[in-house]
């Protein structure tokens, strides 16, 4: 589970980059719903990863 926990804001980063990447080829690139929220789970991916990673550390 800790390791599962430790890689959870990489799992966010790349859930975001691979929908970001699906609306580049697939042309879908005028909806800014879609793209504001994969842009977020990367956002709070790196935050997270960062957040948690700190705090197993200490």
């Amino acid at each position: 589970m800790k390791g599962l926990l430790k890689n959870l804001g990489l799992i966010l980063i790349l859930v975001g980059a691979i929908i970001l990447l699906a609306c580049s080829f697939t042309g879908n690139v005028n909806n800014n719903s879609i793209l504001g929220g994969s842009v977020a789970l990367v956002v709070v991916g790196l935050i997270t990863y960062i957040a948690i990673n700190k705090k197993i550390a200490d």
